[in-house]
């Protein structure tokens, strides 16, 4: 069985790879097609590229609708302390 930082180093790189490689890899391979390839391949090399891009851009949004529930937990807890005692907690929002 994996320690913690073990797990956490592999799950890293798997985000990594998700993240950058696999969308880098498949946008890659349309610009390869579109370069080398007649002009039929261009539109297919044009939509795999496309697809990279979608590829990317979902992980993107998917990131940041995560750091908005982040900040909304923080919010969430901030009022509990508010209600708690009366004030705002320092440090906070």
């Amino acid at each position: 069985m994996q320690d913690r930082s073990s797990q956490h180093e592999t799950r890293r790189s798997v985000l990594v790879v998700i993240r950058y490689v696999l969308p880098g890899v498949v946008s890659l391979a349309g610009l390869v097609i579109m370069a080398m390839g007649s002009e039929t391949d261009l539109e297919g090399g044009a939509s795999i590229l496309s697809a990279g891009l979608g590829i990317y851009l979902i992980n993107w949004l998917f990131r940041i609708g995560a750091a908005g529930d982040r900040d909304r937990d923080r919010e969430d807890a901030a009022r509990e302390y508010f209600d708690q005692h009366g004030r705002w907690p320092d440090g906070q929002l």
